[in-house]
């Protein structure tokens, strides 16, 4: 028998988006005073990013501005690399990296706050509508560890090629015998596989009132492109990419996509969509998707919406926007949870 050792690293990474809106109205807090994003978990850590519309400390030219990381977490020790970097929404302009760490660095939080910054100039040519947007990549490393093997064979297993032989199988429409009507466009599909994903297509096509005989089956109020991603869903237990649609084209397909995995009782398709939406949410479309997660029954989605819009730096904005004032006439009990919910945070 031979035996061997082997040390080894991992890392976690992630990325946090922090919007300063207003931003000329944070300008004179004062040096030293800074603007805190909301605290966000990579790694198994708690993390912000602490913002200095004045700076940090005193310079002789005050034209600055300083960023910093800060480890929330107590008691504790992390490495990390790490990079702020202020971003043009516009993309006319790169990324403007204002804090780096390249090699790892250790946050030590026993018994003190562990942070890291720099100075940096004003950002102005960054704002866009008076709203600033830093994005922050944090790395952690984990600690190594050290394996012992007994053997030096190792046969790699390929990963599950599953969902590629059942998305052949939808793409050749072999053995199909049932097809899908939606808007005039006709989609091939095998009764089996559709009534093994959803309880309701099951019920349609094999229930008690289902003629099991029918073979075309009409879609009402649903696009095609929103169908065919459900099939694709369906058969491959993953959404489809949506690299060829912009921002918005994207964040409404997954608006009805979310419809229709609530339609259809996916309820992992449902989740998969709602995480997408809370990831996107901003001062003009958090409304719409609250109203959105209210209707379609997306607890994690609506709880989501209701921190974003009872945040301190982002309520008065969304209180005053167009989508703010059609909640009121159209779902009045929501925004009642939106006071509420404002109210217990100004008791916390």
């Amino acid at each position: 028998m031979r035996t061997a050792s082997m040390c080894t690293a991992s890392t976690v990474r992630g990325t946090h988006t922090f919007k300063i809106a207003g931003y000329s109205l944070h300008k004179g807090l004062g040096v030293g005073n800074f603007i805190p994003s909301a605290t966000f978990d990579i790694g198994g850590y708690l993390w912000r990013v602490l913002y200095y519309p004045d700076g940090e400390m005193e310079m002789e030219n005050g034209d600055h501005a300083s960023v910093f990381l800060d480890l929330v977490s107590e008691d504790t020790e992390a490495r990390a690399f790490f990079e702020v970097r202020l971003v043009d929404k516009t993309n006319k302009l790169p990324p403007s990296v204002v804090l780096s760490q390249k090699t790892p660095y250790v946050f030590n939080s026993n018994g003190r706050r562990s942070s890291v910054g720099d100075d940096f100039l004003q950002p102005s040519a960054y704002l866009l509508d008076d709203s600033l947007v830093l994005e922050c990549d944090v790395t952690v490393l984990r600690e190594s560890k050290v394996t012992l093997t007994a053997t030096t064979f190792d046969i790699q297993v390929p990963p599950s090629d599953l969902g590629e032989h059942f998305r052949e199988l939808l793409e050749k429409e072999e053995e199909a015998d049932v097809v899908f009507e939606v808007e005039g466009e006709v989609f091939p599909a095998h009764k089996i596989v559709v009534a093994g994903r959803s309880p309701v297509f099951k019920a349609q096509l094999f229930g008690p009132m289902s003629d099991r005989a029918k073979q075309r089956i009409t879609v009402e109020d649903m696009q095609p492109a929103v169908f065919k991603a459900l099939l694709h869903f369906i058969y491959t237990d993953s959404l489809p990419s949506m690299e060829k649609l912009d921002g918005d084209e994207g964040k409404e397909m997954v608006k009805h996509l979310l419809v229709a995995a609530d339609r259809y009782a996916m309820e992992r398709m449902k989740v998969m969509c709602e995480s997408i939406l809370c990831k996107s949410l901003d001062v003009e479309n958090v409304t719409a998707t609250l109203a959105l997660a209210d209707q379609h029954h997306c607890s994690n989605l609506r709880d989501a919406c209701l921190e974003f819009i009872t945040s301190t730096d982002r309520m008065d904005d969304v209180m005053a926007s167009q989508g703010y004032a059609h909640l009121k006439r159209s779902c009045p009990s929501i925004v009642i949870d939106v006071l509420e919910k404002a109210k217990k945070s100004r008791k916390i």
